[in-house]
């Protein structure tokens, strides 16, 4: 799953790239954004793989907000006018898109991003270990990531619920789920965490991993059934 954003200031061309979007399950749309400050707020909050991004906005030009991220996602400029492509191309954006596109140009842009991206996973994977190190009882613990049934907030700590024991760390879960991969393990409400292989089946808001049953948000429930297709 890619998540991507779209930062535009004009309605009409968040729109077309909307509808495009819907015709690949495989990009996750995170937010709809109408000006550069906008976006900032959302990748403070959210993982974004891939941002969608107009150049001529006001307060703040989309060449001005690629230069401010220190750790940018892939970027596709979308933008009326030409004269900014060698400028856009120096960021190393993928590509630059000059309206009115066509849905196979965009395609064409997607696919670039989508190589690149599984390129980086797939070195990512080669180099990352299978497992996840917590303290916990004044211990350190190596938790492989398939005995990981699931994470929950719990007050200033998280609790860790594996298949042999359950463990109580001062960790944030939000920085545990930078720690876990993407592909394997799922957010699913603010206060947990769930590995993807140990889910039994859903029901109505709720799903059932190990014995337990656990809420689904809405914010988080396209996402999980999106991945569980794949």
């Amino acid at each position: 799953m890619i998540n991507c954003i779209v930062v535009d200031d004009e309605p009409l061309s968040r729109r077309v790239i909307q509808k495009y979007l819907k015709d690949l399950p495989s990009l996750n749309l995170v937010a709809s954004c109408s000006h550069a400050f906008e976006a900032m707020e959302v990748l403070q909050e959210e993982h974004v793989d891939l941002i969608f991004l107009d150049i001529n906005m006001p307060k703040l030009s989309g060449i001005n907000f690629a230069k401010t991220l220190s750790n940018p996602p892939l970027i596709i400029f979308t933008t009326a006018y030409p004269e900014h492509a060698v400028e856009g191309f120096e960021l190393e954006a993928v590509d630059y898109l000059l309206k009115p596109f066509s849905q196979e140009r965009f395609l064409k842009a997607v696919n670039k991003a989508r190589k690149i991206i599984e390129n980086e996973s797939q070195e990512k994977h080669s180099k990352e270990p299978n497992y996840l190190v917590v303290k916990a009882d004044k211990k350190l613990y190596k938790l492989n990531f398939d005995e990981i049934l699931y994470l929950q907030a719990y007050g200033d700590y998280v609790k860790i619920f594996t298949t042999q024991k359950t463990l109580l760390t001062k960790e944030r879960l939000s920085i545990l789920k930078e720690n876990l991969p993407n592909d394997r393990f799922q957010k699913i409400h603010r206060s947990y965490i769930i590995s993807l292989e140990a889910i039994s089946f859903l029901e109505g808001n709720q799903v059932k991993v190990g014995e337990n049953f656990l809420p689904i948000s809405n914010t988080y429930r396209d996402e999980l059934l999106t991945k569980l297709r794949q």
